[in-house]
């Protein structure tokens, strides 16, 4: 299928908790790939959960919004909310259930007869935060995914080759995309704060178990950084021991601000006018926060895991995951070097060619024709 032959498909999409405005990958991921599909020629619509959106919203820029309501909770709202979505969806009769996570209604949907098409962003049972008998339901549901899902797609090489040696089926490489933002001149977050451009190191994330907040909350506050600040941008999803722990480490330090979760104007004014950009993850997909701060030409510091040296940043730029030690040393480094605007132009540029958002609707589009040409 060429660009000039678009054909339309009716797509349900499963997994999100919503969007705009929704704090997560899979949420940014959603709102760009569906509103390009829906100008592609698509039928969209995209179940959404209430405790997270506006039960008012009922489309956005195409994309029909359903909110469903479900628990807020770490480890049921997902499941409960998946399975009400899929039971509704089947009365759109759509071409494509597109599933994100929870992809154990796979299952459910082949038995309704409906072709299916997963993204796995990440192998969740990978992760710190989950305990023994929630790390075994997710290998299960991961596993019933990848047998009973028509097509697949991986947001990353490592994920992409894990699947395929692990499981023996055919998955398709469509990473992460993103948009080249204009930069803004203004900084009102920056005087709400007390902050000065280009003299703080920024951080934008989910406040969760394996996103390293902990070593880098320690290696900032043991490195004398003359005139720097450390600001933490985002939140928990469900407050608790962790996230109050983090808390607790930041509590008397004017050194570090915490903004909690933002979007819109005052984000990009953070990442418009950061010094340097980090993420210290454990474990991630392909880190969208990680592409945003590339398309504003940032210098990025990150953990030497294989989803963040999958981006190709030179050698120099990456850290060993979990030591405090290594990532305050790169800190002390990086606070002294700029990057020349040529570089800075290129970095932006690559990042413009690689993870274009056309490019990845049309693939993803390419997928559901295969899906729906499978026996």
């Amino acid at each position: 299928m060429t660009e000039g032959s678009v054909k339309k498909y009716k797509i349900a999409v499963i997994g999100t908790r919503g969007f705009p405005g929704v704090q997560g990958g899979i949420e940014y991921h959603c709102e760009h790939l569906y509103t390009r599909l829906v100008q592609n020629g698509c039928d969209v619509t995209a179940f959404t959960r209430l405790p997270y959106v506006d039960p008012s919203s009922n489309e956005y820029k195409g994309v029909k919004l359903v909110p469903i309501d479900c628990p807020k909770s770490k480890f049921s709202e997902n499941i409960i909310h998946s399975f009400k979505a899929v039971m509704k969806a089947r009365k759109l009769r759509p071409d494509i259930i597109h599933i994100h996570s929870s992809f154990i209604f796979a299952l459910l949907a082949k038995m309704l007869g409906i072709k299916t098409v997963l993204t796995i962003h990440c192998q969740s049972y990978k992760h710190k935060k989950w305990g023994f008998l929630a790390s075994q339901f997710l290998r299960l549901n991961e596993w019933v995914g990848m047998i009973f899902a028509d097509k697949i797609i991986a947001i990353s090489q490592p994920i992409t080759s894990a699947l395929m040696e692990q499981y023996g089926r055919q998955v398709t490489f469509i990473p992460n995309g993103i948009e080249i933002p204009e930069p803004v001149s203004t900084r009102r977050i920056l005087e709400e704060h007390g902050l000065s451009k280009g003299r703080y190191i920024l951080f934008v994330g989910r406040f969760a178990a394996g996103k390293g907040l902990e070593e880098l909350i320690t290696a900032f506050s043991k490195k004398e950084l003359d005139g720097w600040k450390l600001v933490l941008a985002g939140r928990a999803d469900h407050e608790g021991k962790y996230s109050k722990g983090l808390y607790d480490m930041v509590r008397n330090n004017g050194r570090i601000v915490l903004t909690g979760y933002i979007t819109g104007i005052p984000l990009r004014e953070l990442y418009t006018h950061a010094g340097i950009f980090v993420l210290p993850s454990y474990y991630e997909g392909l880190p969208i926060v990680m592409l945003e701060a590339l398309s504003y030409g940032l210098q990025c510091i990150a953990s030497d895991i294989p989803a963040n040296l999958e981006i190709g940043l030179n050698r120099e730029n990456y850290f060993r995951v979990g030591d405090a030690e290594s990532l305050a040393l790169k800190l002390g480094e990086f606070i002294n070097k700029e990057m020349p605007r040529e570089e800075k132009e290129k970095q932006i540029k690559a990042a413009a060619e690689k993870y274009s958002w056309e490019r990845i609707s049309l693939e993803t589009m390419k997928i559901y024709e295969e899906a729906l040409k499978r026996e």
